[in-house]
């Protein structure tokens, strides 16, 4: 499984600490940025990056942004064709994310959230498969539906 991972200012220290976990633990990861702390850097342009990739292959790849809350991130991302980008506070919410909704992508609030909870919420996120229960494949179903204007 290949990750993208991105950070505006608020998230980049995080993003640093949670690259090495990642890559310490098997995983491949393409870092989108930002590649040096910029206070002045705006979280939108990582964000893209990251879900425009996890777009292109949202079977097999992932993604996990940090900003400040989290939502920002989680905003952009959702933006794109075939992400389905969370934003996650705890271990429980992220199994959920994966067991129910096959989520893509993870937003984290490096305002929020200490070192070791973030990697125990990508832990159990990036384990947790998607249960594939009809009712969720008929949810996402109609995610797609909504997401390729055929639902109204």
């Amino acid at each position: 499984m290949l990750i993208y991972i991105g950070a505006d200012h608020r998230g980049f220290e995080l993003k640093e600490i949670l690259k090495k976990f990642l890559q310490e633990n098997g995983y491949e990861v393409i870092d989108v940025g930002n590649d040096h702390y910029d206070k002045n850097d705006d979280y939108p342009d990582f964000a893209a990056l990251a879900a425009h990739a996890v777009s292109q292959d949202s079977i097999n790849r992932r993604g996990i942004l940090i900003c400040g809350s989290g939502a920002g991130m989680n905003i952009v991302a959702n933006k794109f064709e075939s992400v389905r980008a969370v934003s996650i506070n705890n271990s429980e919410q992220a199994k959920l994310s994966r067991n129910d909704g096959d989520s893509n992508i993870i937003s984290l609030s490096a305002d929020f959230i200490d070192k070791e909870k973030a990697e125990d919420i990508l832990r159990v996120w990036l384990k947790t498969p998607f249960s594939g229960d009809e009712r969720h494949k008929r949810r996402l179903k109609k995610i797609m539906e909504i997401e390729n204007g055929k639902a109204f």
